[in-house]
Parts: structure tokens; sequence; C-alpha cells
């Protein structure tokens, strides 16, 4: 048997090491690109007993971002391996390390001293691991060695930032750092937040193309499978709800029974479903055919099927029913975030509930195929930050001598707050005080872009309604948006502990 083990090859270990007498230690970690430090880290932890183990959290659950870890699993496992004072290395595949903690039962489970602030680690998991050891007969050891950062050479040396990345992070953290992030988070927290929006179920139907249909014009597809995602602003919803423990999402949905137990199984536990059941419209369901290239991630869209209802107005008893459960309780929450889908929900009563009684307003007003031209951010006369697309910019102020960042400006002026404009693969721009501050994309890895602007709109508005200054809503925005772009349409949704993990390797620079 090598080194590099099973975890069930361990736990056989196990017993004979103990009969023994041997102490067994254990390290864990991602280990990406081992340094001077990692070594000085491993020879003090192999003094605390007689065998080291070390176990590497697996690729595909490691929260460091798109592009993380730098080298794969079986590489940071074999280097490791050739490392004299490692008795055995062991992949975890899991985001915790309780899987490893149960296999090795270690006697000593060894931390960097960085990790002796548990309110410093991000996860909120160091506690949690150490009671699990403390169970299983061991205790906790800090080894005290100088603390490097794999992430900063990867960064750095490795290029694991875009030049243009790794300026923009470079500068933003003259400004602002993880303690800073750290502040408005634990206020977004206790914060109450209503979401107010279209209800929207994307269905995706991956096909894969066989060719062009002999006798017509049109593609030939074979069906593979077919997914359903919580869209709309149970989508937005879903991703503040990670970050804030009390978040309500009110709408008017169908009455489809298979629907609503979907709502309340998927949803998480701290959020509260305030929606009105319309019998006579059906919850929207937006249908894409898809298909997955061949050799990377990225998925392509084919074509969109809806069952909008033309025009888009909803029942009036349902309406009036919505309207007012709003007046009664919009005023008991923190912020608003209002995502305006253009499919009938917000008409122009709903809009001036919303803008006269909001404390806080966070303005969505989106542009699609269904309502091209007619869905127009301008139409509202106040918001406290709003997020649009570049197409939605050039709709809004449609004439050929406006430039984009005068546009930007004058919306700004109009709903009188700051904003972002969202830009695909340029990033995203703020306005704030008729200034611009450009944000570059952190991520050109994609799998799609479904959901990513929403991501931006939630997390940026969150960290707005928190009060942080608009930089820090355009980073924590922008992050959301890089890593909704490597989840399929809004199969999950963005969680705080990974927005945070992105943040701290952004900022190690």
């Amino acid at each position: 048997m090598g080194k590099i083990v099973s975890k069930k090859q361990f736990k056989d270990l196990r017993d004979s090491f103990r009969a023994e007498g041997k102490t067994v230690v254990l390290c864990h970690g991602v280990f990406d690109l081992v340094h001077p430090g990692h070594i000085l880290h491993f020879e003090e932890a192999k003094k605390q007993g007689d065998v080291l183990v070390v176990s590497i959290t697996a690729a595909k659950f490691v929260r460091k971002g798109p592009g993380r870890p730098w080298f794969n699993d079986d590489l940071r496992m074999k280097f490791l391996s050739e490392i004299a004072c490692i008795d055995y290395v062991i992949l975890s595949e899991g985001y915790t390390v309780d899987d490893i903690i149960e296999a090795v039962e270690p006697d000593w489970y060894v931390k960097g001293k960085e990790y002796e602030r548990a309110e410093d680690d991000v996860t909120g998991k160091i506690s949690e691991e150490i009671e699990l050891v403390r169970e299983h007969g061991g205790d906790v050891f800090y080894t005290q060695g100088a603390v490097f950062s794999s992430t900063k050479l990867i960064n750095n040396a490795l290029e694991g930032l875009t030049p243009e990345v790794r300026e923009f992070s470079c500068a933003f953290r003259q400004r602002y750092d993880m303690d800073d992030i750290r502040k408005y988070t634990a206020r977004l927290k206790d914060m109450k937040l209503l979401v107010v929006g279209d209800v929207i179920i994307d269905e995706y139907v991956f096909c894969q193309v066989q060719g062009l249909m002999s006798k017509d014009v049109g593609y030939s597809t074979q069906f593979l499978k077919s997914e359903q995602y919580l869209g709309g602003s149970l989508a937005i919803a879903r991703h503040l709800a990670s970050f804030c423990d009390n978040v309500t999402i009110s709408a008017v949905a169908g009455a489809e029974e298979a629907f609503h137990s979907r709502f309340l199984n998927e949803l998480s536990g701290n959020m509260r479903v305030d929606l009105v059941c319309s019998e006579k419209v059906d919850t929207i369901v937006k249908k894409r055919y898809i298909v997955q290239n061949a050799k990377r991630e990225e998925v392509s869209k084919l074509f969109v099927i809806n069952n909008l209802k033309t025009p888009m107005t909803l029942d009036e008893r349902a309406m009036d029913s919505f309207k007012a459960r709003l007046r009664a309780r919009i005023e008991d929450y923190d912020a608003v975030i209002l995502c305006d889908f253009g499919h009938g929900l917000i008409d122009s009563e709903v809009m001036e509930i919303i803008q006269e009684k909001a404390r806080f307003l966070a303005l969505n007003c989106q542009t699609n195929s269904s309502n091209y031209g007619t869905n127009l951010i301008t139409k509202y006369r106040r918001a406290d930050a709003f997020t649009l697309d570049e197409k939605e910019l050039k709709l809004a102020f449609s004439d050929y001598k406006s430039t984009q960042e005068s546009s930007l400006v004058r919306l700004s002026e109009k709903l009188h707050c700051s904003g972002w404009l969202t830009q695909g693969s340029a990033g995203a721009t703020l306005i704030e005080g008729g200034e611009l501050y450009p944000c570059p994309a952190f991520t050109l890895k994609v799998k799609d872009t479904i959901g990513a602007g929403d991501a931006f709109f939630s997390i940026a508005s969150a960290y707005a309604a928190a009060g942080a200054p608009g930089e820090i809503g355009t980073f924590m925005g922008n992050i959301a948006g890089a890593l909704a772009t490597n989840i399929i349409g809004n199969k999950e949704s963005v969680e705080k502990v990974n927005v945070l993990k992105y943040a701290g390797t952004l900022l190690n620079v």
C-alpha cells in the first residue's frame, strides 16, 4: 500500500495504530501550491505524533472561485505523497472535513495559527471541526510558523488572475479589506428583506443536435433530459437567503399544486413565501432547449418556449389581494428588492405603492423578448440603488448622441441614487456621485450566463441596503455574477460562504 489511500483503507489501519499506541496527527487543506510554509507546517505537525495524515479537499468542493484549484486532485496528492514527513494522503470529498475526521479519528488536528480566531474563518466551520475531533477523543494544535499563501502565489507568480483583475484587486484592497466586508455581511444577516417580482419556472431541455431537418429549415435533435429550476424572483430570493435570515418573497403565481410543493421544498427555511394564488393565470414557465458543448462545460440555447399570455395581465382578484398585502406589510421591511421582469405583476399601482412606501428600494427592470422596448427603467421616479444591463440602458435613452457613460449619469440623476451597469465579459460599472467606477469581470470561464445578472443584482443591492460603499457592492456583486456563470441556469443559488471565500482569493494579491 502506498501513501495515497482511501478513507476506508485508512480506517482499516486505524485500529492497528491504536493497538500499537501510535499517535495520529491530521492536517487538512486545499494545498494547491505547496510552498516552504507548508513544509514547516507539516514538520511541526509530525512532531506532535507518530503518523501524519494530510487530507486535501477534492476540486469540485474547493470554494476559492472559478479556476481553482490550479492543480487537479491527482497532482496535489502526488506532490504531498513525495514529502518525507507525510505518511498518508487522503482525498476529502465534501465541503467540510467531517468525513476525514470520522475516518482518521486524529489524536491531534493541526491547523495554522491563522485559525486560532474562529471568528476569522469565513466558512464558520472551524469550531464545528474542533468539536467533532474532540468527540472522537482528539484535540486541536496550532502551528506557529510563518504564514505563506498558495493563493497569493498563484494570483501573482502563476497569473491565477488576469492582469486587469489583479490591478483592480490591488487598488481595491488599498481602500477596503476583509474586515470591511465582514462588517457589512454581518449587518445584512439581521435585516428584513422583501423580494417583489414575477415567479418563474426555468425548464432546461438538454438536447444533442443530430443535424438539419431534411425537408425543412431547423435543427433535428435528440432529447437527453429535462430539469426545472426556480427562477425569476424565486432565484433572487434564494441568493439573498444565504446572506440574510429574514427574506420574504411577495408575488402572484398560478395554483399548480406541483409548483407550490417545489416552492416549499426547495426554498430555504429562513425564507417566507407570501404568494397569492391565481386560478386564472398559470405560473410562468420558460422552457429553454439547450446543447452542452462536447469539450467544454458551457451551454448554448437553441430556442425558448414560454407560456406568457398576451396581453400580459393578471386576474383582478389576485392582483387586489397582492396589492393589499403589499400596502399592509411593506413598511415592516428594511429594504425592498424589486425585480420587474415586465410580465404583468408590476403595474403602475404596484410601482407607486413600492416607490412611496419602501424604506430602501433596490430596482432591476428587465428587458426580454416578450416586453422589448416596453418595460423601461425610466418609468420609475425613485430608487436607492439600481442595476441594468447595456441593452436596457440603451433602450432607456434611445438617442444616437448619448454615450453609455452619459446615459448612466442621466439615469442616476433621474432616480436620485447610485447604481450599476452590468456589462457581461467586460464586468460592471458603478455610477456614484456622478462618477463612474469600472470593475472587470472576475472570470471568463463560463458555463451559462442565465442568472448571472440576477445574482449580481441580488448581492450588490443587499450590500447597498446594508449601507456598504458602492465599491463594495460592485466587488461583491461581481463575485456573485462570476460564480453564477458557473452554475447551469438557476439550478443552485450563490452561497455566502463561496462569495466570501472568493473575496478572500481576490484580495490575496
